[in-house]
């Protein structure tokens, strides 16, 4: 099996969509529907990559992203926004919290593939 990938969102068919495409791809993928989930994952678990929302309840990607940094297995794994948030402030906070990179939904399949083989091959 190829890499290993988290997707992080509170949208349901949003990780359908984001799993479909990246499972296509030749990626393992696992879902959380939060940041608190997301988190435990994370724990119990090893990703190659992580793809998370901002806007969720119980804990935002940003949020996510700074207690992932905490850890030392997700030090340096790539973490990469992907949320309908486009302002520049919103990427800088994501950028100071450890974020990789920023994608804005909708995505393009084609797209967020090009970008997780740029991130992690």
């Amino acid at each position: 099996m190829g890499k290993s990938i988290l997707t992080v969102d509170d949208s349901a068919s949003i990780r359908q969509m984001v799993s479909f495409t990246l499972k296509a791809a030749g990626y393992s993928v696992t879902e959380a529907s939060d940041g608190v989930q997301g988190l435990d994952k994370a724990k119990t678990g090893h990703y190659d990559l992580i793809l998370t929302d901002q806007n969720m309840p119980n804990m935002d990607g940003l949020t996510l992203i700074r207690q992932l940094r905490t850890l030392p297995a997700y030090r340096s794994v790539p973490i990469l926004v992907l949320t309908t948030e486009a302002g520049d402030t919103m990427k800088m906070q994501g950028k100071a919290a450890g974020a990789t990179g920023w994608l804005v939904k909708p995505f393009d399949p084609q797209k967020l593939i090009d970008v997780v083989k740029r991130v992690i091959g």
